[in-house]
């Protein structure tokens, strides 16, 4: 195991991932189609809930398609090679360069669209399970952060009680439930003080 990862196979897997996952559609979008910088309005976050609300729908479902579509592409390829860590390790560098992209100076998104993207291939149950947990939630609350906050925190709860693959997979559904929650502290925030906006207010 300790000579894989040494590989420079191993590290090239895990470059490419995170070079891909940091791939800012929200901004790409943004700028192609409205002329607007989604770091410009609103949270100013590339994802796809401030770039629906800077943007429009249109680029809204677009970044979200293309958000998830990153992640489930690099973590799809991995998985032909059959090795536990090599897949946790390409999931969570796509998932770490959506929030930490090397291009646009480590400011990115929230990871929740990319959170789902890795876990399609890989964990289909426990991502559709989650994706729909967050679509009861929203349309329960009207707040996508609250959506997204349970969504992230039931991944590592339902590997868990699934013994879905082993303590790494259990570990990355950890770090990744943790980054989610992590990057939504001001969110949080917000609706303490009651002032986050509700889907579909600007």
């Amino acid at each position: 195991m300790i000579d894989f990862l040494a590989t420079s196979t191993f590290w090239l897997w895990c470059i490419g991932a995170y070079l891909l996952g940091s791939i800012p559609f929200g901004l790409l979008f943004s700028k192609a189609l409205s002329n607007k910088d989604p770091r410009e309005h609103g949270s100013g976050n590339i994802g796809a809930t401030n770039a629906l609300r800077t943007a429009g729908k249109t680029v809204g479902i677009l970044t979200l398609l293309a958000d998830v579509g990153k992640g489930a592409l690099v973590v799809a390829l991995a998985e032909r090679h059959g090795d536990e860590i090599l897949l946790v390790c390409v999931a969570l560098a796509a998932f770490v360069g959506h929030i930490f992209p090397v291009y646009l100076k480590f400011r990115g998104g929230k990871g929740v669209a990319t959170m789902f993207g890795v876990l399609l291939p890989w964990l289909p149950w426990i991502s559709v399970t989650a994706f729909a947990a967050w679509l009861i939630v929203l349309f329960t609350t009207r707040y996508v952060a609250v959506a997204s906050i349970v969504a992230a925190a039931l991944v590592p709860v339902l590997v868990f009680f699934s013994h879905t693959g082993g303590r790494a997979t259990l570990l990355a559904a950890l770090i990744l439930a943790a980054l989610v929650i992590i990057r939504h502290i001001s969110n949080i925030q917000r609706l303490l003080r009651h002032e986050e906006p509700t889907i579909g207010k600007k």
